[in-house]
């Protein structure tokens, strides 16, 4: 399982519905949360086999900022 992390611009919580829709909608993701108390509003995914740049692709495409971070 790998765990993906981003920054994103999700700072509402109608824009977590938003990704809500988009991120259930893919099975390689095993689970996922946002810590909007964080300045960078993280997104963590845990995947099997999923490419950040999809995860970034998907949100950019509904208009909400995210890149991956390193750790």
């Amino acid at each position: 399982m790998d765990v993906l992390v981003f920054s994103t611009g999700v700072k509402e919580k109608r824009q977590v519905s938003k990704v809500t829709t988009l991120l259930t909608k893919v099975p390689a993701i095993a689970q996922w949360n946002f810590d909007l108390e964080d300045c960078d509003n993280i997104l963590r995914i845990e995947s099997s086999g999923l490419s950040p740049r999809y995860i970034e692709w998907l949100l950019i495409r509904a208009g909400i900022h995210c890149q991956e971070l390193e750790y």
